[in-house]
């Protein structure tokens, strides 16, 4: 991809954008100069960046492999940015080697790149449409194409949550594992800012999107009805290892949480503890 060539028609390429400004942060090449000039400007202010995003990657893996294992055959990666390695589709046929996966993003850029290089092959699909409407993109004919809702589904939304607040992100949760079947499986992030100071700074830096430093308390709240998966809220690598808690003087990184929807009489849930 060039700044003077953009591959999608009707792009604004001098506006950064929130998934390609993470795939410049992962090192990628599909962002264009807007883009980078935002991340470099954003990672001046805490050069944690760029490892948070790897971090975030790293616990999306985890998670949804272990939702694989314990036997969830699908996958619904709503706003699931540009595309990464390891991917969802990677991490999870690992385990299920036909397992399906769906991502979602309403940047035209990421979904033509997702086209391109994830969604090749049965069983996977990339599609552009915007999470924030529950209704629409479980409609959408060609997510119906891989996701089946009457059966166990694992959502994730990823790095995403902290675009809305708080209460808003638990109404979308909650409207999205309404629609779910017994059984299926939430995967939430959210970068968290024990540096309130630099928090601010950050938000007055990143002209092109805001954001909301959610605490362990909110992304609790996004759980509601849910049965968290040990070792509950806590900071991506923590939940990864299964020890759980918060670093104490970490000015930022990701807050994760994972749960599941209650199973039905004489369907009990996955297994909460770590595998």
């Amino acid at each position: 991809m060039t700044d003077e060539n953009p591959p999608v028609g009707g792009i604004d390429v001098s506006r950064p954008s929130v998934a390609r400004v993470y795939d410049f942060w992962l090192g990628g090449e599909n962002n264009f100069a807007s883009d980078r000039d935002m991340g470099s400007r954003m990672a001046e202010l805490n050069p944690a960046l760029p490892q948070l995003v790897r971090q975030n990657r790293e616990f999306i893996c985890a998670a949804a492999a272990r939702a694989a294992a314990a036997g969830i055959g699908q996958f619904l990666d709503l706003g699931s940015g540009l595309p990464s390695h390891p991917a969802v589709h990677e991490a999870v046929r690992e385990v299920i080697p036909d397992a399906r996966v769906c991502y979602v993003d309403i940047d035209p850029v990421a979904v033509l790149h997702g086209e391109g290089l994830l969604a090749r092959g049965e069983g996977l699909a990339a599609v552009q449409a915007d999470l924030a409407d529950p209704e629409a993109v479980l409609a959408n004919p060609k997510v119906r194409t891989v996701i089946d809702m009457a059966q166990p589904t694992a959502l994730i939304l990823a790095a995403v949550v902290h675009f809305m607040p708080a209460n808003e992100a638990a109404a979308l949760c909650a409207e999205y594992m309404r629609r779910s079947a017994p059984r299926s499986w939430l995967i939430v992030s959210s970068g968290h800012y024990q540096d309130k100071e630099l928090a601010s700074r950050l938000q007055e830096t990143a002209t092109h999107t805001r954001f909301w430093n959610h605490s362990a308390a909110d992304l609790a709240s996004m759980l509601g009805g849910l049965e968290p998966v040990a070792p509950g809220v806590s900071e991506a690598r923590g939940w990864i290892a299964g020890t759980g808690g918060e670093p104490p003087a970490t000015p930022v990184y990701p807050l994760v949480a994972v749960a599941t929807k209650p199973g039905q009489a004489g369907q009990p849930g996955p297994s909460a503890e770590p595998g």
